[in-house]
Order: structure tokens, then C-alpha cells, then sequence
């Protein structure tokens, strides 16, 4: 069952935490759509 099925998401990743591109990769496998991905550092 993928729980994003279907759904559009935006992440905002941190580089001290965990980046963007990490976040679309798990976004990817529960089956949603990344509409935009970014990593910020918010200082």
C-alpha cells in the first residue's frame, strides 16, 4: 500500500538535517509525486 499514492508533495530539506534529495527518494518509493525539492539552511 503506498501511503502518497497519488499525491503531490513539496519538500524543504536542511543541510544539517536531512537534505532534499533524501526526502524525494522516500517520497518516490511510497508512491507520491515531488512537485519541487529544495535544501536550505536555516542559520
Amino acid at each position: 500500500m503506498a501511503i502518497l499514492k497519488d499525491k503531490k508533495v513539496v519538500i524543504i530539506g536542511d543541510r544539517d538535517g536531512i537534505p532534499g534529495p533524501a526526502i524525494a527518494d522516500c517520497v518516490a518509493t511510497a508512491g507520491g509525486e515531488v512537485v519541487f525539492s529544495s535544501t536550505e539552511c536555516f542559520v
